[in-house]
């Protein structure tokens, strides 16, 4: 019998999968460059106006692991089409926003959707032919960092031919459509874990979560040394400490901490951390210097628009990299793939700190950082599908992009901080914060190479040695057999 015609093909369900992944990361990015055009047309200020992106951060900070757990116990494409009606919702409420309040709930909404990515790989590691698996892993990773990319590209030709509520309409009508398709075509998850979610511990999960990027987020606008934050941290330090011991002790937990303590899961992370204050720092500071009038002894005086076409080699680097990612880990390991593109995103932040007189560098910059990025957000994400049992993939995955999310607000509200510690007379930052701004990522995306050292090396079709001591083998996919995927 044949399983695979049974369960539909393949690839059919990759495209569909791939539709919404895209629209999930265009909708991280779009709005980033646009936030004064969002300003001036609801009637806020800048402070206030922040809370379009940190209303998504906080929500789908908490919701990912959840909706990935879910999707573990109850169907990953059960609530792969959840996750893709609760973007859709959202998406339609910004776009008929009127007032900041209706704008920050319609954020809140989409950050439901987080759990689009970790529910994608869970599918991909139920659905599809074993030797397919690294690839088609690798190129929705690097899609997910394409389509961020790709939003500080398209953001400013879409609000200048169309207007910002455009930002939403699109990514709305990619969902719909993903959304009805998956429902339709793709098949439901055979693998199954047992058991529910436990609130309390999703509650401290959401709770330490919350403090801690609520204080990252908001640190240059309260200050690093102020009550606000330092409270925030504290209260984020004493909840994590409790949901450990929680989770420890659960009989049920959301997130296994046996499973967070194997190495190759918590080097997996700490890279995901790293990589992660690397990349949406860039996104969110790159624009901004490359718009800096020249009087300022920097800058190209770029609109939006011609600053995002600066940045268009990052995506297609990362497409490129993503391309290959599947053929190089499998000939190199996806843990060497992790340490080269690691070096090779440091290696472009340091031309940008230190040669970024002339456009060409950048362009050229920007490439290299994107090959790099492409190739270690592949990597990482296969390194964490083939190190844990396929019934804990969507928990798995859905921390690792939690990681991520975490290492993105910490590298904006340092790089926020390290840029504006210095201000020229014309009230701009100075070129040294800058400077020393990139150095900053280059180095943590450099120690980035430095924590995928200690991941194990990964032998073909087999998972981890040590992994096996620890009792966290592949698990069979439920209901096939030998002759099956």
């Amino acid at each position: 019998m044949n399983l695979t015609a049974q369960r539909g093909d393949y690839r059919l369900t990759f495209a569909v999968l791939t539709v919404g992944v895209a629209a999930y990361a265009l909708l991280q990015s779009l709005v980033t460059p646009v936030l004064p055009t969002i300003e001036k047309a609801l009637g806020t200020s800048q402070t206030n106006v922040t809370w379009v992106l940190t209303a998504y951060l906080l929500s789908a900070s908490v919701f990912t692991p959840v909706v990935g757990r879910l999707g573990d116990i109850y169907g990953k494409k059960r609530l792969f089409v959840v996750a893709l009606a609760a973007l859709a919702i959202g998406s339609l409420l910004a776009a008929l926003a009127s007032s900041l309040v209706v704008m920050v709930i319609a954020r809140v909404i989409q950050g439901v959707g987080g759990g689009v990515l970790p529910l994608t790989f869970g599918i991909i590691r139920d659905e599809f032919p074993k030797e397919k698996v690294p690839g088609a892993v690798g190129m929705v990773a690097a899609l997910a960092s394409v389509g961020a990319g790709l939003g500080i590209v398209l953001a400013g030709p879409i609000v200048d031919a169309f207007s910002y509520h455009w930002l939403f309409w699109i990514p709305l009508m990619m969902i719909s459509v993903a959304g009805l398709a998956a429902h339709l075509l793709i098949p439901e998850s055979p693998v199954r874990t047992a058991g529910k979610i436990n609130w309390f511990t999703a509650f401290l999960l959401s709770g330490w979560l919350v403090a801690l990027l609520l204080a990252v987020s908001q640190s240059p606008t309260w200050g690093w040394g102020s009550f606000k934050v330092i409270s925030m941290l504290v209260l984020a330090a004493v909840v994590a400490a409790a949901w450990i011991l929680a989770e420890s002790r659960s009989s049920n937990p959301l997130i296994d901490m046996k499973m967070m303590r194997v190495r190759t899961i918590w080097a997996a992370n700490l890279v995901a951390l790293l990589m992660g204050i690397g990349m949406y720092a860039a996104l969110g500071f790159i624009p901004q210097f490359l718009q800096t009038p020249p009087e300022a002894g920097y800058g190209f005086g770029a609109s939006v628009t011609q600053s995002g076409l600066m940045m268009l080699p990052n995506t297609i680097g990362m497409f490129l990299a993503g391309l290959a990612a599947g053929r190089l880990s499998a000939r190199f390991e996806s843990k060497n793939l992790l340490v080269v593109g690691s070096v090779l995103t440091a290696i472009g932040y340091f031309m940008v700190a230190f040669l970024h007189s002339a456009e060409a560098v950048i362009y050229l910059a920007m490439a290299v950082v994107g090959i790099g990025f492409g190739m270690a957000f592949s990597a990482v994400s296969n390194v964490v599908v083939a190190a844990v049992a396929a019934e804990q993939t969507g928990a798995a995955n859905g921390m690792n992009t939690n990681i991520r999310t975490i290492g993105g607000s910490l590298g904006a509200a340092f790089m926020a901080s390290t840029v504006t510690a210095s201000e020229s007379a014309s009230g701009l930052p100075t070129e040294a914060g800058y400077t020393h701004g990139f150095v900053m990522l280059a180095v943590a995306v450099g120690l980035g190479a430095v924590a995928a050292l200690f991941i194990p090396a990964i032998r073909r079709d087999r998972t981890i040695d040590r992994e096996k001591s620890e009792n966290l083998p592949l698990a069979p996919a439920a209901g096939r057999t030998a002759g099956g995927r």
